[in-house]
């Protein structure tokens, strides 16, 4: 029987202000997150799947996470 191989993820470009994303990188210096494609990605299925962002799953603290609510409000990504 042949190993069935895993399709690779397909992904698509994302295109945010530079200065948010290097506000991101800062944001997640010490979290678990490797990168902020990473942190991005767990945020915004977090929100696709009606969730909402708690710091006990990102391993942000409350501060952080008020901070990344304010941030993704004023770009139009969630109401505020």
């Amino acid at each position: 029987m042949a190993a069935r191989r895993k399709q690779p993820v397909k992904t698509v470009t994302l295109k945010i202000p530079a200065d948010l994303y290097h506000n991101l990188g800062r944001l997640i210096e010490g979290t678990g997150f490797r990168s902020v494609t990473e942190f991005a990605v767990h945020v915004l299925r977090d929100l696709a799947a009606g969730g909402k962002l708690r710091h006990e799953t990102t391993g942000l603290t409350p501060q952080e996470v008020e901070l990344v609510r304010k941030r993704l409000a004023a770009l139009g990504y969630i109401d505020g």
